[in-house]
């Protein structure tokens, strides 16, 4: 068995998700005994020196409470709106409860997009330093009442929202809290002899085989988009723990060491912040490459416009972009032409740049440093 305390002994930044499970009651209203014992174990980590991120559902259903509509709508105008009527009551509730333990909170709404443009994302990460520098706990949620795509689709009831900050701001663990006990090898609620598992090394296809459907009815991370989160954390050097919230002092008592819920444990080869930012970001377009680029790429090489077979999309120099080979996604990367330009020299040597364009930007297409493989 994986000695728990050994590895989380040194952990100093948590960032805790909270699932809308959690947070509401089965009625629906919030659980605020629930966030008063976060609350509390919160406080407990501060007095130890430990920086607490909260990344917190439940707007949705709060707003869906407060206008009583009487069922969870399916149409984006109506959820946007529950959304916006229910964030300013969930920040009022955490901003009460913390207070009774002396401690402030600062309201961060995000959306995919914070995280894929360069310059927002190093702002947003530094706001969240500075507020933990100040013993402010920073309370994240999805944008859901400004968000363009299908609310809580993209970050999955904020499970990979919660991988991302995690991610981004390099915190050394994240607790997922939810309505089960943990990772199973099959749905524990349609097979009694389902196993838990304490530790996962690495995310297999096996692995992977165990998410499925949504666990609850009143939240949407299924154990799908948990695992999704878990691979982040991997590759961020994240430990990621997924624990049963109605657990007592759940926190508290795994940063102890118990073996409680799954334990994913991390890459230890840990990609390099900027990397990190590549791969995680939205892409504006695809190219697709031959094998010989796919090998060079993977043997840290840059990439050639010879060795580029197609362009998908719409794309300017500076921009993110994904590179495909036979079908598989393997690596993105930030190019220095635009979709024009390479639908141009596709396939041609650095030498005929020029000739075709009538300049030369660069005799690569994507720089080595600025290319990110996708495991």
């Amino acid at each position: 068995m994986t000695d728990r305390m050994k590895i989380l002994n040194d952990v100093n930044k948590i960032v805790i998700k909270i699932g809308t499970s959690s947070i509401t009651r089965e009625d629906g209203g919030l659980n605020r005994d629930f966030m008063d014992r976060i609350a509390a174990q919160v406080s407990h980590l501060h007095k130890q020196n430990k920086q607490v991120i909260i990344v917190s559902s439940g707007s949705i259903g709060i707003g869906i409470e407060m206008l009583k509509l009487g069922y969870r709508p399916r149409e984006i105008p109506i959820r946007q709106a529950a959304a916006a009527v229910g964030q300013s009551i969930l920040m009022q509730e955490w901003s009460s409860t913390f207070k009774k333990y002396d401690l402030d909170v600062a309201q961060i709404l995000l959306s995919y997009e914070s995280f894929s443009n360069r310059l927002t994302y190093l702002n947003l990460r530094n706001s969240i330093s500075t507020l933990l520098s100040y013993g402010v706990v920073p309370i994240i949620n999805e944008n859901d009442c400004t968000c363009v795509h299908e609310i809580e689709a993209t970050f999955g009831d904020n499970d990979k929202l919660s991988a991302m900050v995690a991610s981004k701001t390099e915190a050394d663990l994240l607790i997922m809290l939810s309505d089960i006990d943990g990772l199973y090898d099959k749905n524990p609620k349609r097979n009694p002899d389902a196993k838990l598992l304490d530790t996962v090394e690495k995310i297999t296809p096996e692995i992977e085989s165990f998410g499925g459907n949504p666990t609850s009815t009143k939240g949407v991370g299924g154990m799908r988009t948990k695992i999704e989160a878990a691979r982040i954390c991997n590759m961020a050097g994240c430990y990621m723990i997924i624990a049963n919230s109605s657990i007592d002092n759940v926190i508290l008592r795994i940063l102890d060491g118990e073996n409680i819920g799954t334990l994913f444990l991390t890459n230890e080869d840990v990609h390099k912040n900027r990397i990190r930012w590549i791969i995680l970001s939205k892409s504006s377009g695809k190219i697709i490459v031959d094998p010989g680029a796919k090998d060079a790429i993977e043997s840290s090489m840059s990439l050639l416009p010879s060795g580029v077979i197609d362009v998908i999309g719409t794309f300017e120099r500076g921009d993110i972009i994904e590179i495909e080979c036979d079908g598989y996604l393997f690596a993105k990367g930030i190019t220095d032409y635009s979709s024009d330009e390479l639908s141009k020299i596709k396939g041609v040597h650095t030498d005929k740049i020029a000739d075709i364009l009538g300049y030369k930007n660069y005799n690569h297409v994507i720089k080595q440093e600025n290319i990110g493989l996708i495991f």
